[in-house]
């Protein structure tokens, strides 16, 4: 496609993805402050609830995008989520405006929860195909000059992201602290409907890229394939494996790799089997091989990266109330909202992503004459590195503030190196988690990737609610009680972050191992053309 139509387009999905991110991040930055206050929740129940919400949240979005690859297509994905969106958008925003519910806290919690949930829904069809269709607007090329713009998309994106969630930590969560959460509510609902505006108007200028099926049925047929014919002998040569060369556009045939080779049998050409009036069950394309093996891939690459995902379910939980137990002054009549502290990762992370896109795709290219490069793997790494230090420096915060506690209250600035920690994290692993699952998916997949990416947050959040529970009854049978004490000043967070610190050190060489062994797609040269290839 042309460079204008792009722009166009990038415009509109960018402002929605902002508005988007403003919304949730309203909503999550702030919602343990809401549940331990309003509705009267303890501090082990509240953050078990946050993270049970982040999970289903962004595991709902493995539903979205299947039927999005499947029957409906991003376009009409995105748009069908963003109304379900708004209407559990409305829905918070009157429970806490309308005074009835403010006297009965059971009847508000049901209707707050159900308007919580609704917008999960709209994010399970919302999240994986906003991005992905972003992406789908780059021609489609395997040049070097268009896998650096489309990695350079990536950085931007985030960075937009990051913009959005900046905007809700700071602006919109002080109005919820200050003013009043029906205001609070209210903003980021108007700025979904805006938003939502916004991207029809940009429709004319869209690729839309058509739903091919089931892409999980091309994997089920490889696998029963490979499996009735698990007895005759893989043959030397790859090209005797069958392939389908009358591909139509938008089509790509991959180059066949030397992993998971028990897969390669189900393209064996049997004699017994008409290539004409083939059955797919018995008889598959070495491409289709190729999809399946990419899929089977990434399974220990997501594996390892469930880590992080507990690690970042930290920062709108245990993280946001060290912060309220801290002293937050900084003018004689102003208090940061404890929410706010977020915005430390979101500006940091929105600056790093510039200057990594600077630096990796632009700087070092025109006018350093210089190719600094690092592979997805590397710099997902470097990320799952830095979450090691996340938890650690959060560990030593925490035993410094419990240490001068009983004396005075320490800074919330004490606060600020863990979230500048958490937001160089992001930009490296989040990020290249977002491309990696985007390229490296078959390419009827890629909804499905950029869902994989946040399953990694919504089972990491999954996790997290699990350990806490784990560690709380273990803890309550020690002398000193829960480490999860509602009164902070008497638990012992600093132990919970110890122990995070250890599972991501141990994790990190785990994910060393999967990605050393790790084979990226290989695309045919000469074969890819439509707006369907990486």
């Amino acid at each position: 496609m042309e460079s204008s139509s792009f722009y166009h387009s990038f415009d509109s999905e960018s402002g929605v993805e902002f508005g988007e991110r403003l919304a949730y991040y309203t909503i999550a930055s702030n919602l343990i402050t809401f549940l331990t206050g309003e509705l009267q929740k303890g501090l082990a129940v509240a953050a078990q609830s946050v993270n049970t919400w982040m999970g289903v949240t962004t595991i709902v979005p493995l539903a979205g995008a299947f039927l999005a690859d499947t029957y409906f297509g991003r376009y009409r994905m995105v748009l069908y989520s963003t109304f379900v969106y708004i209407m559990g958008l409305a829905l918070m925003t009157l429970t806490v405006s309308i005074p009835f519910f403010k006297t009965a806290i059971k009847i508000q919690g049901a209707f707050f929860y159900l308007g919580l949930y609704l917008v999960s829904v709209g994010t399970g069809g919302h999240k994986p195909c906003l991005q992905a269709f972003g992406a789908d607007q780059f021609e489609e090329a395997d040049s070097e000059e268009v896998r650096r713009e489309k990695a350079s998309f990536f950085n931007w994106w985030f960075a937009i992201l990051a913009l959005g969630v900046v905007v809700a930590a700071t602006v919109v969560v002080y109005v919820q602290d200050n003013v009043g959460w029906g205001l609070g509510y209210g903003i980021p609902t108007m700025t979904m409907v805006i938003t939502l505006i916004v991207f029809m108007f940009g429709s004319p200028f869209y690729v839309c890229v058509r739903p091919e099926g089931s892409p999980l049925t091309s994997v089920a047929q490889v696998l029963v394939a490979a499996f009735h014919k698990r007895g005759l002998v893989h043959p030397l040569d790859p090209s005797l494996l069958h392939e389908d060369s009358s591909v139509g556009e938008g089509k790509r045939l991959l180059d066949h790799t030397n992993t998971l080779r028990f897969l390669d049998k189900a393209a064996i050409k049997d004699s017994s089997i008409d290539l004409k009036d083939s059955n797919p069950w018995t008889l598959c394309t070495l491409t289709q091989v190729e999809e399946t093996k990419l899929v089977m891939r990434m399974v220990p690459i997501w594996t390892t990266c469930l880590a992080l995902g507990i690690t970042i379910a930290q920062s709108t939980t245990f993280f946001i109330k060290q912060g309220a137990t801290m002293d937050r002054s900084v003018f004689h009549n102003f208090k940061i909202p404890a929410a706010s502290l977020i915005a430390v990762s979101a500006f940091t992370g929105f600056l790093f992503s510039i200057i990594y896109d600077y630096c990796f795709h632009k700087k070092s290219k025109e006018t350093l004459n210089l190719t600094l490069t690092l592979t997805l793997t590397q710099r997902i790494g470097i990320g799952l590195f830095l979450s090691i230090s996340t938890t650690g420096v959060a560990a030593l915060v925490e035993t410094r503030r419990l240490h001068v506690a009983p004396h005075h209250l320490m800074s919330v600035f004490w606060l600020v190196p863990q979230f500048f920690l958490l937001g160089i994290t992001d930009v490296f692993a989040l990020v290249g988690i977002q491309e990696f699952f985007y390229t490296q998916m078959p390419d009827s997949m890629r909804s499905q990737g950029m869902a994989l990416y946040l399953s990694v947050i919504g089972v990491g959040s999954f996790l997290s609610s699990f350990v806490i529970s784990v560690i709380d009854k273990g803890s309550r049978l020690g002398r000193h009680g829960s480490w999860f004490n509602n009164n902070l000043n008497m638990a012992r967070l600093d132990y919970f972050y110890w122990c995070l610190t250890a599972l991501n050190l141990i994790n990190f060489g785990f994910y060393i191992y999967v990605a050393r062994k790790y084979t990226y797609k290989k695309v045919k040269e000469g074969v890819a053309n439509g707006p369907s290839a990486a």
